[in-house]
């Protein structure tokens, strides 16, 4: 166990690095495009409600939501969840994320199949995130006894690999949910011509760095998954 330990610490400590880097330059992006205000004038809330209706969407509404970069679409309730930096704010970023969100809201009253598929894992991932881990180690704790404990701790390990497979899954069909809602939201700015180039070029580099925290996310859990799996089959 204490040679699986070291090396799943070496995989979340080195992908938990990189998603911070990113993570700070994401922060720093957003924090130099909040600089550039638009020249329409037009708050972050005020672009949401103008690209959900210019999509002819008119049930889904545009709220403010406490924290930083803490924005969100919430298929459940229909509201596109603004962080208060961008609910109220006038700059290329308050645009990007705020555009960004009604993408997730166009997807979903488009019934973008991507987006269809990241739902029905929502439930299941909820359940195996929590347990996948533990039943691994489990597992992988009897394998190292008995013979008869050994068969019973193989099964268990890999039924724990497979629930980590189920977040892994989760991790990359969440990228062409999350680029995809990107495009329609810099399409929609170009073609709606509601930003400057200057405007356009800093919303594109701020969703830019934001798709790459969740392709960090899904290589580490790649990573990781393909970690168990080969430390499992070592002792199988």
């Amino acid at each position: 166990m204490f040679g699986f330990d070291i090396g799943y610490i070496v995989i979340a400590g080195a992908f938990g690095l990189i998603s911070m880097l990113v993570s700070n330059r994401l922060k720093s992006k957003f924090k130099h495009y909040s600089k550039v205000h638009l020249r329409n004038g037009m708050s972050g809330a005020e672009i949401a409600e103008k690209m959900l209706a210019d999509h002819g969407i008119r049930d889904v509404k545009v709220v403010s939501t406490p924290g930083m970069l803490t924005d969100h679409y919430n298929p459940a309730n229909k509201t596109v969840n603004l962080s208060e930096g961008v609910y109220s704010q006038r700059n290329a970023s308050a645009a990007a994320v705020a555009a960004h969100e009604c993408g997730h809201a166009v997807q979903h009253a488009q019934a973008y199949s991507w987006l269809q598929m990241r739902s029905k894992l929502v439930p299941v991932l909820s359940v195996t995130s929590r347990f996948s881990m533990w039943v691994i180690f489990g597992g992988l704790a009897l394998m190292s006894t008995t013979a008869i404990g050994g068969g019973i701790g193989a099964t268990i390990a890999w039924a724990g690999v497979g629930l980590y497979g189920i977040g892994t899954l989760f991790s990359f069909v969440t990228l062409p949910v999350e680029y995809d809602a990107s495009n329609r939201a810099l399409a929609w700015l170009k073609n709606k011509n509601m930003v400057s180039q200057q405007e356009y070029a800093g919303a594109e580099d701020a969703l830019k760095w934001a798709a790459r925290t969740y392709v960090v996310a899904a290589i580490g859990a790649l990573a990781t998954l393909l970690y168990f799996a080969m430390r499992v089959a070592s002792r199988d």
